[in-house]
């Protein structure tokens, strides 16, 4: 079990997100992720640095933790070959640290380049089309593709790394899983769903498995659930609405009616190291071996220092797909 730490890159500005990851990396994470917005979820939450950016300082500043993006989505508000070549120049520059996450992305993001915003279908067919562009250019040498809906002209990346970075496709059902099987190297998920990996199997999947387990650390439950439903109330509204929101104002009215209740229940609150591994245990018993801790409380050195004491051990214990210790 490899654990990670998220990077609220819609909460946190760069330097101090680049400083997070060097304390991850100093309390025993193996992996930092970061999410690739324009805009933050909800005004409050203040901010959204180009991520790519950021995971640039952050491979300059630490020496062993893994770096990913949780995750890009490659088809609206960048053109896959930038993708390709910006993926393959951090994979260089953190010497083969980089997990390059990608999805079908949301709205809240895409429609800023006045492009719309498509409908599902048709977001799975232009993520297809991107990955194949991004595993053409990453074989090197000048490349074309004329795609249904999308297209590269006479193409090259020259800065490739020996070996390409590992591609993680976000799924939430079976088209998308069988996307992350077909063309990507594992699966990324945000719900403690077994059917999400059991497609990806059986789709011929035999990556492993990204997923974010939401989690709010204070010294107490209701402290922490406050800030979590200050900033992260959005968490819960369900991956339909999430993607299809088109600005921060619009998921402050959709989540008017969210209690504390709901972050106590969705989220491992407080400071019992009990209730974490309790949360962990929903994902790695679906079959996900890469857990990332997404901590919606209002200290984040606070949780890093937590983890490193109490966390650490417990979660490597857990199996995929057993109850582990």
């Amino acid at each position: 079990m490899q654990i990670g730490y998220k990077l609220a890159a819609e909460a946190f500005g760069p330097a101090e997100l680049v400083r997070q990851a060097v304390r991850a990396e100093q309390a025993g994470f193996d992996f930092v992720e970061i999410s690739d917005h324009y805009h933050p979820w909800l005004d409050n939450q203040g901010h959204s640095p180009f991520a790519w950016t950021v995971l640039g300082a952050i491979a300059a500043k630490t020496e062993r933790i893994g770096l990913a993006t949780g995750v890009t989505c490659p088809t609206v508000r960048y053109h896959p070959a930038v993708i390709a070549q910006a993926a393959a120049t951090l994979a260089l520059v953190s010497d083969g640290r980089f997990v390059l996450g990608v999805g079908s992305g949301e709205r809240l993001n895409e429609h800023v380049v006045g492009r719309g915003f498509p409908d599902v279908r048709l977001r799975h067919e232009m993520l297809r089309e991107a990955l194949e562009i991004i595993r053409l250019l990453w074989r090197g040498g000048y490349r074309s593709y004329e795609g249904k809906h999308l297209r590269l002209e006479d193409a090259r990346v020259f800065d490739l790394p020996d070996e390409p970075p590992l591609i993680a496709v976000a799924a939430s059902g079976p088209p998308s899983a069988r996307i992350a099987a077909e063309l990507g190297d594992g699966l990324f998920a945000t719900e403690a769903k077994p059917e999400i990996v059991r497609h990806y199997r059986e789709a011929g999947g035999t990556g492993p498995g990204y997923a974010e387990v939401p989690t709010a650390w204070a010294p107490d439950e209701r402290t922490a659930a406050r800030a979590a439903l200050e900033t992260t109330r959005w968490a819960v509204t369900g991956w339909k609405v999430m993607s299809e929101l088109p600005n921060p104002v619009n998921f402050a009215a959709a989540t008017t009616t969210v209690r504390e209740e709901d972050m106590l229940e969705h989220f491992a609150c407080g400071s019992d190291p009990e209730r974490y591994v309790e949360m962990a245990r929903q994902y790695a018993d679906a079959g996900f071996d890469r857990l990332v801790l997404m901590n919606a409380g209002p200290d984040p050195d606070g949780f890093l220092d937590f983890y490193s004491s109490e966390l650490d051990g417990r979660l490597r214990g857990l199996e995929p797909g057993g109850s582990g210790s």
